[in-house]
């Protein structure tokens, strides 16, 4: 079993087993065990809602304890308590299943958690960039260039009023 705190300082502990396989698959319609064929990460890991109410049902004993609705339970997760979260659930998906499973999910899991700390290195790398900034900055100076920098002037290029304009006053009428 695998624990997290929420932004609540809450500790909850995290329970994979059939009994609760078969709670979110009843209550949340997500299939657990189709973290095999590695879409169900992609979709956990992608939608925070999603898996904050897989975990809510992971830990529903719990909550139910201490009187913690889903709503409560949501209101305490965000930021590095999402972050927890996850491993925890991912680390007891991993635990849940056989050997020859638990090892490819392993597997995927090590790459997964490469993968994501790659490409975070790689944007943070991007905008640390002083090209990032010199585009930037083009690209606002041309921002610049192409809106007026007078505005109220009487004498531009305002339309003219629809009675001065023979055509506009008569459709007016």
């Amino acid at each position: 079993m695998k624990t997290f705190v929420d932004n609540a300082g809450r500790t909850w502990t995290v329970q994979v087993n059939i009994g609760t396989v078969k709670r979110v698959r009843d209550l949340v319609k997500v299939n657990l065990l189709e973290v095999i064929e590695g879409k169900l990460l992609e979709k956990l890991i992608s939608d925070p809602i999603l898996l904050c109410d897989v975990i809510y049902c992971l830990c529903q004993s719990e909550a139910d304890t201490r009187n913690v609705t889903d709503v409560d339970f949501g209101k305490a997760m965000a930021g590095d308590a999402i972050e927890y979260a996850t491993t925890a659930l991912l680390e007891e998906l991993v635990d849940f299943f056989p050997d020859g499973r638990r090892r490819v999910l392993s597997k995927a899991l090590a790459k997964l958690r490469k993968l994501e700390a790659t490409a975070l290195a790689t944007v943070e790398t991007r905008l640390d960039s002083p090209e990032l900034e010199r585009r930037l900055m083009a690209e606002l100076a041309a921002m610049d260039e192409a809106v007026p920098t007078t505005f109220g002037n009487s004498s531009g290029n305002a339309p003219a009023s629809s009675a001065s304009t023979p055509a506009l006053a008569h459709s007016a009428n």
